[in-house]
């Protein structure tokens, strides 16, 4: 699940734990893809106007990139929104939801990631294809869907090499938890909780030192290695969670 693009009613001091630990874990992405941040950074300049930004990446992969995040990051913000405001989204939250999307989208991401042909890199994305991942990232509102999951297995869908998925799902995850983040900062600058910020801080930093552990050894695996074991993972959680709600004991 991701968070959503609108956070309002920061009372809960646990949701504000999740949020430093999404912003842990942009961080991890923002300094792992180091090149891509400078590059994408750049262009983001660039198209608003400032030439010398401008012509430092011109030529390059990353004003292309940019519009195509962007397309892609529409789509789960006018969902995210609509989520929030309605509060359906509570609707969702149980562990039979998280049990059955932890199943579903495995067998899914294991379906996509071995029935296509998978040639493509990230210089064949175009506008379509960005709109399709964008999209899928939409059903990472519903408890239990992996974000990265979810855009890794429609890039893989359309045909795209893993490494180039996983990339690019990366990528797209600045700008959501970037929003996300942003507004639930505001929300902890207004509490004033001194005590708060420091957990906060504390949960971040761990989550950042873990996604970059988590990130190095996704990208590693995949340039040699298939999903199948996130396959595994996401079925057998699946499977748990449905084993403890028979029991009764969640």
């Amino acid at each position: 699940m991701i968070l959503l693009p609108t956070l309002t009613g920061m009372e809960d001091q646990g949701t504000l734990m999740d949020v430093a630990v999404h912003m842990g874990t942009l961080v991890a992405v923002l300094a792992y893809f180091f090149k891509d941040t400078k590059g994408l950074t750049l262009a983001t300049l660039g198209a608003v106007g400032i030439t010398p930004a401008r012509r430092a990446v011109e030529g390059s992969e990353y004003p292309r990139m940019l519009w195509l995040l962007i397309l892609a990051t529409i789509p789960v913000i006018i969902a995210g929104f609509i989520l929030s405001s309605t509060g359906a989204i509570q609707h969702l939250r149980s562990a039979t939801v998280i049990a059955t999307t932890s199943i579903v989208f495995g067998v899914l991401l294991y379906w996509a990631d071995t029935k296509f042909p998978h040639d493509r890199d990230l210089s064949d994305l175009k506008l379509r294809g960005a709109l399709i991942i964008g999209l899928s990232q939409i059903l990472a509102l519903i408890p239990g869907t992996s974000r990265s999951g979810i855009t890794m297995t429609a890039a893989r869908g359309l045909g795209f090499k893993r490494t180039d998925a996983a990339r690019f799902s990366m990528l797209l995850s600045i700008p959501t938890i970037t929003g996300a983040g942003t507004l639930a900062v505001k929300d902890m600058i207004d509490a004033g909780d001194a005590v708060l910020w420091g957990d906060a801080l504390i949960a971040g930093g761990l989550s950042c030192i873990a996604a970059l552990a988590a990130i190095h050894f996704l990208m590693r695996w995949l340039a040699t290695a298939s999903m199948t074991i996130f396959v595994v993972y996401r079925v057998g959680l699946g499977l748990l969670l449905f084993g403890l709600i028979g029991a009764g004991v969640i």
